[in-house]
């Protein structure tokens, strides 16, 4: 079982990353909530991991903290949730917004989230329910969007930021003609793939 990485951030491509531990590089899933809060590439990060070992592959997904993964591990044994949905719901919202949302009952703003439709939303609403009763919000950091302000908008970004963005979103589990319509829409030039996804999915919500 790998249950924690720390090494040098290789690469960062949305939502997956290859980070280097005494030379070996390990590819990780990781949902975008997590991800915006990664360091730049080249700096050293530690990263909590949840190691799923399927007949035709084996998968890493990572997390920035140990409440973010026991969330994810969670929502596994919901009925109906894998890994991809898994990482598509805490893509879409925080650890601490899914949290709300089951202590609060709403299943509306589950059902926006790609591969939850309204059964499955009311469903999990039901059974996480009793998992998370004594999960306060005191777990959490306050989420808050002060890792994506700190990317800034720079102006050598390469055109294939959007085309990027679209294939994370993809990845996730939305449509194509979905993702480029959210990704296509964001105003203003020179925004990293990070925003880009980032605007998508809160403009999805």
């Amino acid at each position: 079982m790998i249950g924690r990485l720390r090494g040098i951030l290789v690469e960062k491509q949305p939502p997956e990353i290859l980070i280097e531990v005494s030379g070996v590089g390990y590819e990780v899933n990781m949902p975008m909530t997590c991800f915006y809060k990664l360091p730049k590439e080249g700096e050293e990060a530690v990263i909590y991991t949840h190691f799923v070992v399927r007949e035709d592959a084996q998968l890493l997904f990572g997390f920035n903290n140990k409440t973010e993964r026991a969330l994810f591990r969670e929502l596994l044994k919901a009925n109906g949730v894998g890994p991809k949905l898994g990482l598509a719901i805490l893509s879409g919202m925080s650890a601490e917004q899914f949290v709300a949302c089951v202590h609060n009952e709403d299943a509306t703003s589950l059902v926006k989230l790609p591969g939850v439709g309204k059964k499955t939303a009311e469903r999990l609403v039901l059974e996480m329910k009793d998992r998370l009763k004594d999960w306060g919000m005191d777990l959490f950091t306050p989420y808050t969007d002060d890792a994506i302000l700190e990317m800034q908008e720079d102006p050598t970004v390469k055109g294939n930021a959007q085309d990027d963005a679209i294939a994370a979103l993809m990845a996730l589990g939305y449509k194509a003609n979905q993702a480029e319509k959210a990704v296509k829409a964001i105003k203003g030039q020179g925004h990293s793939s990070e925003v880009l996804i980032k605007e998508a999915l809160k403009a999805m919500m």
